[in-house]
């Protein structure tokens, strides 16, 4: 009897924080790894060091900002390793932003590239085949960032409202095929990135247990779900919120580090 070869899953952003954490999760799951990071070598070094076997993992360099380069490294994953049974679009950057400042105005532009586009760009490949196959998940990492705005977060907030609303308008495309597009929606996870943060951040939670839940989540083909959960609670409780009130609630806050500080 012949035994079905592993799953595949395509992760970009696997360098370090949330993707490397979902990488960890997955392996351990029994799952193949695709892993898409500009600092491939560094990717390498970290799955050899974790020991994983060379036929359990591919690395594929790639900078989701450069459309060439990601759709490149999707198709070599279909060509050389397998069609996916899930694509996880993590690489994001978080900047923030003044936009009186002209010179932020290219923090904007690069982030919605690398956010938004490079999303797209990396779920591109694999549309096609998966709908032609009826099975796989496309996953979108937002952030309850996008949920409502925040001062000095202008760019990064308006681009996970972007991924929150495009993978709610793929998922309907997709539906149809067999194909589910999860929406992942984190809180405040301890990483590189927030890290840096200069204000509190309720419910921090570990990477690992982060990636705990959303790998639950990805498997049973959740179409959204906050992690964790009170951050849900939160975000829509401020969603509720009047703007007079929700203003008067954010004044004086610590605003997002810009690119210089």
């Amino acid at each position: 009897m012949t035994t079905a070869p592993a799953p595949i899953v395509f992760i970009t952003g696997a360098s370090s924080g949330i993707g490397q954490a979902l990488a960890a999760r997955f392996h351990a799951a029994g799952w193949r790894l695709a892993l898409v990071a500009r600092r491939g070598a560094e990717v390498e070094q970290w799955a050899r060091a974790q020991g994983y076997a060379a036929d359990r993992f591919r690395v594929f360099p790639a900078d989701v900002r450069d459309l060439a380069s990601i759709r490149a490294a999707g198709e070599a994953c279909i060509a050389d390793f397998g069609l996916p049974d899930a694509v996880i679009a993590n690489a994001g950057i978080s900047v923030g932003m003044d936009t009186a400042d002209p010179t932020d105005l290219e923090v904007m532009r690069a982030t919605f590239e690398t956010n938004n586009l490079g999303m797209a760009a990396t779920f591109q490949p694999f549309v096609a085949p998966m709908c032609r196959r009826r099975s796989g998940r496309l996953v979108g990492i937002a952030s309850v960032a996008g949920i409502r705005g925040l001062p000095g977060h202008g760019a990064y907030c308006a681009s996970k409202a972007g991924v929150i609303s495009y993978c709610e308008s793929l998922r309907g495309e997709c539906r149809p095929f067999g194909v589910k597009v999860v929406t992942i929606t984190p809180g405040y996870i301890d990483t590189p990135l927030t890290q840096k943060n200069r204000y509190g951040m309720p419910f921090l939670m570990p990477a690992d247990a982060f990636a705990d839940r959303a790998f639950r989540a990805i498997v049973a083909g959740d179409s959204y779900r906050v992690i964790p959960w009170q951050m849900g609670v939160v975000a829509k409780l401020l969603r509720l919120l009047p703007n007079a009130l929700y203003d008067r609630l954010l004044a004086g806050r610590p605003r997002k580090r810009r690119q210089h500080e």
